[in-house]
């Protein structure tokens, strides 16, 4: 069992559960690669072995019970550090939050506990997971394994970096402008975005999110496969009554039809030509598969962006401006000043508007899935940016930006979508990204499975430094 880290999360909950392998054999393999790996990527910054390992341990008992850990059984994890897990600091790549020790596990840790996985470290974020780079004063710099030169991505980058280099099977995300999208595309991996509601979220260890992280931020799984994601998601969607915006609703639905809308450039931005050619060959691998698509234009993504902008700089501008001042991270505060230069005054007319302008939106959205139940389009308008980029000048910020327009228009919508890794332009991954109804994630992981089935599933990779 040397390779199980290799391992997808459905083969080792199937080999642990059969008594194939042990729960905590599994967990010790992991915890070994994070040793062999993650100093050369800084994907895993907080790390625990003798409480995976016990955790583990306890997978193993409920088995010899005769009874079922759950759907991730024995399958190893990790946490991102801005979501309590109890025991552990929730620092969100904060010196300031460096000493917030979780009292209680986070609905989605808790969730993810349920249903069997091995929790075997917490990933890094930038500071204040402001960024689509990952990269802060507390824990320092996160490195892609599949291209030390490229982002991992951000914000969930050590989540998607330790996905990659094979430090767990899953990793917990979160998204709010493409924070999980964006480092699965990064690293080469897939990311699920889900609807609004349908993984239920809470903090205890800090004060209630205002607007913006209420009707925008969700938690997702990154994962090596498509069927991973569909797991992951199936534990992290159980309920918890401390999530108001919490919604059930059932995984599989009403039958649809097989139809998608190919937007390549939507509203214009701009897009690489390796990026437009993922996107035709996607779609070649729907025609092949049964699907209808047309390529057409989307509804209205840089309008959804620009609403996106409003209530999350408003948000940050009202309860962050002073805690990015004090903490002082030189990125983050680059970042700050550019969003806020790019972004309407957010006084409250605007802010009124921006929220009644978001409904008309939904509305335009939720009519054309109708009638395209899949929409698919670019994760990014570039290949994986080099490291750092976006702070290097304010003219690089703009292009960084600019690119990332589907990142940052989906959250406003309150839409799911999925990236799904599609192969390799020289050193660098390449994706497409779906887009589905609120609650229709099952469309996505449909559509996903036959872009994944025509092509070549991800595999675990040695950071280049150790090639």
């Amino acid at each position: 069992m040397n390779d199980v880290w290799q391992w997808s999360a459905a083969s080792i909950a199937n080999a642990v559960r059969t008594g194939e392998f042990t729960a905590e054999a599994v967990a010790q393999s992991h915890l070994d690669r994070q040793s062999a790996v993650n100093p050369a990527i800084n994907a895993v910054v907080q790390d625990f072995p003798d409480e995976a390992l016990e955790s583990a341990r306890e997978v193993d008992r409920q088995l010899a019970a005769g009874q079922d850990p759950g759907v991730l059984c024995g399958v190893p994890v990790t946490i991102k550090v801005n979501v309590d897990q109890m025991g552990h600091a929730t620092t969100n790549g904060l010196r300031l939050l460096q000493d917030l020790i979780a009292e209680h596990d986070s609905p989605v840790v808790s969730n993810l506990r349920n249903a069997g996985a091995v929790i075997v470290g917490r990933t890094n974020t930038p500071a204040f997971s402001l960024r689509w780079f990952t990269n802060n004063a507390l824990h320092g710099q996160t490195l892609n394994p599949r291209n030390s030169s490229l982002t991992p991505g951000g914000s969930s980058g050590g989540a998607a970096a330790a996905v990659a280099a094979g430090l767990c099977a899953v990793g917990h995300g979160t998204d709010i402008a493409g924070s999980v999208r964006y480092p699965a595309y990064a690293c080469g991996l897939h990311g699920l975005r889900p609807s609004l509601g349908r993984v239920p979220a809470y903090n205890a260890s800090g004060k209630d999110r205002f607007l913006s992280g209420q009707i925008m931020a969700v938690s997702g799984p990154i994962a090596r496969t498509i069927e991973d994601i569909r797991l992951s998601l199936l534990a992290m969607m159980a309920p918890d009554p401390r999530d108001p915006w919490f919604t059930p609703s059932p995984l599989e639905q009403a039958p649809f039809e097989k139809r998608v809308a190919l937007s390549v450039a939507p509203d214009g931005m701009p897009v690489a030509e390796p990026v437009i050619k993922a996107l035709h060959d996607a779609a070649a691998r729907l025609r092949d598969a049964g699907w209808t698509v047309d390529e057409i234009p989307c509804p209205p993504m840089r309008s959804a962006a620009d609403v996106n902008a409003m209530l999350w700089m408003a948000e940050t501008q009202f309860a962050l401006s002073d805690m990015i001042e004090q903490e002082g991270e030189p990125d983050s505060q680059f970042v700050f000043r550019e969003m806020t230069r790019l972004s309407e005054d957010t006084n409250f007319e605007h802010l009124m508007t921006a929220l009644q302008f978001r409904v008309g939106l939904i509305r335009e959205w939720d009519l054309f899935l109708q009638r395209y139940p899949v929409v698919l389009c670019p994760v990014s308008g570039e290949l994986p940016f080099e490291q750092q980029l976006d702070v290097r000048s304010v003219e690089d910020f703009e292009r960084v930006n600019e690119a990332q327009l589907t990142q940052r228009g989906i959250p406003a919508l309150g839409l799911p979508a999925l990236t799904v890794a599609t192969g390799q332009v020289g050193q660098s991954p390449v994706g497409v990204q779906l887009i589905a109804s609120r609650f229709r994630e099952d469309i996505l992981l449909s559509a996903g499975t036959a872009i994944e089935a025509a092509g070549s599933v991800p595999t675990v990779c040695n950071p280049d430094q150790l090639a």
